[in-house]
């Protein structure tokens, strides 16, 4: 059974997402043993509360230096002790113990077809902007492990979306939810735990 920590920012589409492929049998392998937020009130955290997850906020607001809210958070995580980490529209830059000692083992959710689109300053509404700015035909999402660098770990699962004519940020943004992030995480978390992705150490073979 592989032990799966969430962590989010905001509404937790992604991570409903994850629920819903659990409650539909597709993640039999997987437990999910927290979710962990940066904000009070994200509504993840109620999604979590509904699934009979529990859900935790620490937030940077309650520290007075990254360095102990990044102690905080390390220790909220290592107290789930998960085997897989996953980003699921986490908004905060990871410290680098924690990716040290989680090698291999955090996930990503990038809403764009990397290398396209990715990087420092590209999130959430911005990536959508960007494509349609460059006019690009087809954009996407990617599932990728997180190392030191920002949206530069190994790409586990890709998923194309076509950009359609007259699409705003917002549509275009929904689209690639639908059809690509709700569609590739669960995937990427399933095969993670099936032992078919590479790279983990704690599924091979």
């Amino acid at each position: 059974m592989l032990r799966v920590l969430v962590c989010v920012s905001g509404g937790g589409t992604n991570l409903q997402a994850i629920l819903d492929a659990k409650e539909a049998g597709k993640l039999e392998d997987v437990e999910l043993v927290r979710v962990i937020s940066n904000k009070k009130d994200a509504y993840a955290l109620e999604r979590a509360k509904k699934a009979g997850i529990e859900g935790i906020c620490v937030s940077p607001k309650d520290f007075p230096d990254r360095e102990a809210f990044h102690g905080a958070f390390l220790a909220a995580v290592d107290e789930a002790a998960p085997d897989l980490i996953v980003l699921a529209g986490f908004l905060v830059v990871l410290p680098a113990e924690m990716i040290a000692r989680y090698r291999n083992r955090i996930i990503n959710i990038h809403p764009s077809l990397i290398p396209s689109f990715c990087g420092k300053g590209y999130y959430g509404l911005k990536v959508h902007e960007a494509a349609l700015t460059r006019g690009v035909k087809i954009t996407g999402a990617t599932v990728h492990f997180v190392d030191e660098g920002t949206d530069t770990g190994p790409i586990i699962l890709q998923k194309a979306v076509m950009v359609q004519e007259g699409d705003t940020p917002e549509i275009l943004q929904r689209r690639v939810m639908e059809e690509a992030e709700w569609v590739i995480l669960p995937e990427a978390i399933r095969r993670i735990a099936a032992g078919y992705v590479s790279g983990n150490p704690l599924r091979q073979g």
